[in-house]
């Protein structure tokens, strides 16, 4: 990830933690739209306290950005237990989508072709880091 991809990521960012909550609410709405097997991911989940999670742990990683090495254990650990939630890698894809779409609604003009390109190679990474986490320990159980 480049210094200017970064800087992107953030100045989006800080447009978003404003209207965090609406910001996810429609991620949800826009998940379960494209993918409805998502939904069932969250049956007996507090959903409001689901998007504050999800917002809680993007700021995390967006602050984190000038080390994301550092992040990976915790993003491993995530992936671990997104497989016990019953995640696969269709939902990972349908989340990126849900998230793009989210952040280009949320932000307007400030969604350009190149914040786009930077927020898709952050999730790019961090949803191979989770993938490959969830498999290593499946194959470790069996």
């Amino acid at each position: 990830m480049t210094p200017y991809q970064e800087r992107l990521i953030k100045e989006t960012w800080n447009q978003v933690v404003p209207i965090a909550d609406t910001a996810a609410e429609l991620f949800y709405g826009r998940l379960f739209e494209i993918d409805p097997t998502a939904r069932a991911l969250f049956k007996a989940t507090n959903m409001p306290e689901q998007r504050q999670k999800l917002m809680q742990t993007l700021s995390v990683v967006v602050q984190g950005l000038d080390n994301l090495d550092a992040l990976i254990p915790t993003v491993e650990d995530l992936g671990r237990r997104h497989r016990g939630y019953g995640v696969n890698a269709a939902h990972y894809e349908s989340v990126g989508k849900a998230l793009l779409w989210t952040l280009e609604r949320g932000l307007g003009e400030m969604w350009t072709p190149a914040a786009a390109a930077a927020w898709d190679e952050l999730y790019g990474r961090l949803s191979a880091i989770m993938q490959r986490a969830a498999d290593e320990s499946q194959h470790k159980a069996a």
